[in-house]
């Protein structure tokens, strides 16, 4: 099998990808934050993980692509505010136009991508987590 080779941001090394499991790569990325139009920043990820995953599927037998909206955040509040709308309403049309631009470029939707709003608990339960164990 070929070898990957990724910039590892923490060392700054190049090093040789090693999935915990071969036959079953699990890729989680950051979705965007959906109060507006996705901007360049948006796109150059999305492009990357996209070309990433692409690359995964080549060399492994089986890869789960998961990327999160994130549909609870101050901007998105600052724009309910703002302009009178519903938050779901906002969220909704701008998750749509999302999808849109990043179709439009070419990028392959995620096999699961969750919201934010749907896993407030799990969210608190692990900052929890993280208090207790002194991490947070």
């Amino acid at each position: 099998m070929p070898e990957l080779f990724l910039h590892n941001s923490l060392t700054r090394h190049k090093e040789r990808f090693e999935p915990v499991d071969p036959s079953h790569v699990r890729m989680y990325v950051c979705g965007p934050t959906v109060y507006d139009f996705a901007h360049i920043g948006n796109a150059r990820a999305m492009v990357v993980f996209d070309v990433l995953c692409r690359v995964l599927r080549t060399l492994y037998p089986r890869v789960t692509y998961v990327r999160n909206i994130t549909d609870v955040d101050d901007r998105i509040n600052d724009r309910a505010r703002e302009s009178g709308e519903v938050i779901d309403e906002i969220t909704a049309r701008t998750t749509a136009d999302f999808h849109a631009d990043m179709a439009a470029l070419g990028c392959s939707p995620p096999d699961i991508e969750p919201r934010a709003t749907d896993h407030i608990k799990e969210m608190i339960a692990l900052i929890g987590r993280l208090i207790a164990s002194g991490h947070a």
